[in-house]
Order: structure tokens, then C-alpha cells, then sequence
């Protein structure tokens, strides 16, 4: 099941790398435009790549797999995004979060500190491990992950993703 999981995230991640570098003009977005700040300018970057290869878990349990995931964001106007992120859980399921999200630039009055908060429908929690996330039905739950970032360069980023009570989610971050 582990390389099946490995397989599918990398196959996932080449098949979003190849999607994004295909050419659009900004006023064409993938997100829903209802998503977007009206009148507020076009973002620097078209989107944003995510890998994750570390969570650490508040309380051990010996049924945790390590957790491996990779998403990928548009950026729209208003320091809004939409995305798709697929990962193995941590019971080693494959899993899916679809969400939109703000960020907010500038914090603590450093330029390269930010905050990000996504909302969005998870899938992946079935079987024996469906009590595992809150108001899982059918494998189907809603969730709201905050995180902090510092931005390295221009289009390298390193983040914290605070996953409720279950752990932080360590990630790097490359715009494009």
C-alpha cells in the first residue's frame, strides 16, 4: 500500500507540474471567479507548488504511517486561492483536500511572514479510521487548516500547517 501511495503522489504531482505550466492569461482562472477580490490587482504568481514530506503528531500511535503530501494553489486576486492537495493520511490512505484560502501578507511588520487560512471538503478517512477527522461522513469532512510561512525568495516559501489536534504539517512552498 506504501508504494502505491508513493506512486500515486508522484504521478499526481508530475500530472499538476504539467497542468500549471500550460500558458494562460491572467484574467483566465481555474477558480471560481466568486473567489476573487473585485478590482483588487492580478497576483505576482500564477499559482503555487506545495510538498510536504513531515508531519509531526501530538500523541504517538503505532498505526501512523508517515504522511506525504503535494498541492497545488491558484493565485487570485485579494490574496485569495483555490487548490486540490493529495496525500497519504496518517493511517496511510490515500486522501484529498479541495479548498479555497486567503493569505495575509506582512505580519509582525516583516515582509517575508504570512499567514494562510484554508476551508475545504477532505476525503480519505474511511473504513476503521473514520472517527479519526470530525463530521466525517462517507469519508467526506469539511476543514479548516491554518498555517505561517516565511517567504525564502521570491518564489521559495517554508510553512507550518496546524492540522487541529492532530499535529503540524511541515512544508515547503515554490510559486510560479
Amino acid at each position: 500500500m506504501r508504494h502505491f501511495t508513493i506512486a500515486l503522489l508522484s504521478t499526481a504531482l508530475a500530472s499538476l507540474m504539467a497542468c500549471t505550466t500550460a500558458q494562460a492569461s491572467p484574467s483566465e482562472h481555474y477558480c471560481p471567479s466568486f473567489l476573487s477580490v473585485d478590482g483588487a490587482p492580478e497576483p505576482s504568481h500564477r499559482g503555487e507548488v506545495v510538498f510536504s514530506p513531515y508531519t509531526h503528531h501530538w500523541t504517538h500511535n503505532p498505526e501512523h504511517k508517515p504522511v506525504m503530501l503535494v498541492a497545488v494553489d491558484e493565485q487570485l486576486p485579494g490574496n485569495r486561492f483555490c487548490g486540490v492537495a493529495l496525500f497519504s493520511n496518517s493511517f496511510g490512505q490515500p486522501s484529498t483536500y479541495v479548498y479555497a484560502g486567503q493569505q495575509f501578507n506582512h505580519l509582525m511588520g516583516n515582509p517575508n511572514v504570512f499567514v494562510k487560512v484554508t476551508a475545504g471538503i477532505l476525503y480519505g478517512y474511511v473504513g476503521k479510521y473514520q472517527d479519526k477527522v470530525p463530521l466525517n461522513h462517507g469519508g467526506f469532512s469539511p476543514a479548516i487548516i491554518p498555517s505561517i510561512g516565511y517567504r525564502l525568495t521570491e518564489h521559495d516559501s517554508v510553512q507550518v500547517k496546524v492540522l487541529g489536534t492532530a499535529g503540524l504539517m511541515f512544508s515547503y512552498g515554490r510559486s510560479f
